[in-house]
C-alpha cells in the first residue's frame, strides 16, 4: 500500500487529536461504581469475549506476555514506518526515539478488551515499554478501569497516572487518556494541581493540564481552562498552542460568549495557529476579523 493511503488510513484511525480535527468522546463517571475493577486479579475473573465473527469465544488474557503477543498479532509492519514519521519521531523532534509495532487503533481497543484482566505490574511494564502502542494499550486499561471503578479505585489510578507523565509522552497518548482520568477525577475536587503542570518544562504535562480541562467544559464550566491557557500564551511549542486553541473552540461551541470575552482580552498575545484553532467555528467575517486584529464589536454579537 502506497504511504500517503497509510497515512490516510491512519488518519481516521486515531482518535482525540485537533491534529486530526477529532475530540474525545464524553467523560463518564459510573455511578454507582462497579467493585474494583482494575485492582486486583480477584477483581478480575476471567470471562470471555464474543470473536469479531461471531461464532467462536476469546479468552481474556491475565499476563504480560499474552498481552505482547496479541499486540504483535495485529502489528502491520508496513504501517510502521509511516507512524514513525507521522509521530516526528527523527532526531530533535517531539517524539525522538519512539518505536512502533504498527498496530491499529481499532485493532488496539480490542487488545484493550482481551487485556483486561491483567494485573498492576503488567500494566506499569505496557507503559514503561519503548514501544508506542503498549503505552498506549496501558493508558487505554487504565481509562477502562478508571471508568469502571470504585472511588478509591480511581484515586489510585489518578495518582498513578500524574506519577508515571514521562512515559505519556505523545499528543496521542495524553488527548486519549488526560480528559478521562486527570479531568475525570479534579471534576469535583480542587484543580490547582493543573496550575502546576501548566509551566512544568515537560510538554507533556502542559498538555496533560490543558486537555484535562476537556472534562470541565462538557460540564459546562470554563474558569479553569481559561486561567490554564492565560499561563500557556508564552510557550512555544505548537502542539500547546494546537491544545489551547482546540479546548478554547470546543468551550466556544458550548458557550460563544465566554470565548468571545476570552479573545476580547487575549487575541492579540496568542500564538496564530492558538487563535485559528479557537475562532475555526466562527462566522467567517468574523474569523477574518480577529485575524487580521480587528476583534467585531462582540458586545452586541454575545449569545
Amino acid at each position: 500500500m502506497p504511504a500517503e493511503a497509510v497515512a490516510e488510513r491512519l488518519r481516521f484511525d486515531v482518535q482525540g487529536s485537533p491534529l486530526l480535527g477529532d475530540v474525545p468522546g464524553p467523560v463518564r463517571i459510573v455511578r454507582p461504581p462497579v467493585p474494583g475493577p482494575g485492582l486486583t486479579r480477584a477483581d478480575r475473573p476471567a470471562t470471555t469475549l464474543p470473536s469479531a465473527a461471531g461464532d467462536m469465544s476469546i479468552q481474556r488474557e491475565t499476563n504480560l506476555a499474552g498481552v505482547r503477543r496479541l499486540l504483535r498479532a495485529a502489528a502491520r509492519p508496513e504501517d510502521a514506518a509511516v507512524v514513525r514519521r507521522f509521530f516526528k519521531t527523527g532526531p530533535g523532534q517531539y517524539g525522538e526515539g519512539d518505536r512502533f509495532l504498527g498496530v491499529r487503533v481499532p485493532a488496539l481497543r480490542r487488545v484493550v478488551l482481551q487485556s483486561d484482566g491483567l494485573d498492576w505490574s503488567g500494566l506499569r511494564a505496557l507503559l514503561r515499554s519503548g514501544y508506542h502502542e503498549e503505552r498506549l494499550l496501558a493508558l487505554l486499561l487504565l481509562v477502562r478501569w478508571f471508568e469502571r471503578g470504585t472511588p478509591d479505585a480511581r484515586e489510585r489510578i489518578f495518582r498513578f497516572y500524574l506519577a508515571n507523565t514521562r512515559y505519556i509522552n505523545n499528543w496521542d497518548l495524553v488527548d486519549l487518556s488526560a480528559p478521562r482520568i486527570a479531568g475525570a477525577w479534579l471534576l469535583d475536587r480542587p484543580r490547582d494541581i493543573l496550575d502546576g503542570l501548566a509551566v512544568s518544562p515537560n510538554l507533556w504535562e502542559r498538555r496533560i493540564a490543558v486537555l484535562a480541562t476537556f472534562a470541565f467544559i462538557q460540564s459546562g464550566q470554563f474558569d479553569d481552562l481559561h486561567r490554564v491557557v492565560e499561563k500557556l500564551l508564552p510557550d512555544r511549542h505548537d502542539l500547546i498552542h494546537k491544545a489551547c486553541g482546540w479546548m478554547l473552540r470546543e468551550a466556544g461551541k458550548r458557550n460563544r460568549r465566554a470565548l468571545v470575552e476570552f479573545l476580547e482580552l487575549h487575541a492579540a498575545a496568542m500564538p496564530r495557529t492558538m487563535l485559528r484553532y479557537a475562532i475555526e467555528k466562527l462566522p467567517p467575517p468574523e474569523r477574518q476579523r480577529w485575524l487580521a486584529g480587528e476583534p467585531p464589536c462582540a458586545h452586541g454579537q454575545h449569545t
